[in-house]
């Protein structure tokens, strides 16, 4: 973990997805010109909040049963290398589940300038937080976890 990446990881993961969820409603709300609605709008949102919802709740279950750290904030407390189940698909099903979280809220709010802000959390989140883990993975697993990551993608 570089100095600075340690510097900025006092902000959580879930203040990173509220403070963007709150961005994608303010440019809704200034920019109401780029905002749509169609049928299945409401459907649609709430099939991708569900899923992203059980990708993350599969994924914190899976932590909590290797006994391991669910909390992002100190990635070298982590105890277990967890790369089986939902783990075997992406190196980050919390981080996928919380920009389907972005995406259903996206859709949701019909803002298409509001989608904007889904890739800024995504690369802050690769940057900073991913970043942070995987040095810390990566100090304290070894090769195991260099194995890991040539075999699991980082997202999908």
């Amino acid at each position: 973990m570089t100095p600075r990446q340690s510097r900025l990881l006092w902000l959580p993961p879930p203040a990173v997805l509220a403070l963007t969820a709150t961005m994608m409603w303010l440019t809704e709300q200034q920019a109401s010109h780029w905002t749509v609605s169609f049928f299945g709008q409401q459907g649609i949102a709430i099939l991708i909040m569900l899923t992203g919802l059980a990708l993350m709740l599969l994924a914190v279950w899976q932590l909590h049963r290797a006994r391991t750290t669910v909390l992002p904030f100190n990635p070298g407390k982590t105890s277990n290398l967890v790369t089986n189940g939902i783990f075997g698909y992406s190196r980050n099903p919390v981080y996928l589940g919380d920009s389907l979280l972005l995406l259903a809220w996206a859709v949701w709010l019909g803002n298409g300038l509001g989608l904007l802000w889904l890739p800024l959390f995504v690369g802050y989140m690769n940057r900073v937080q991913i970043g942070a883990e995987e040095g810390a993975l990566a100090a304290k697993f070894g090769a195991d976890y260099h194995d890991y990551c040539r075999r699991v993608r980082r997202w999908l």
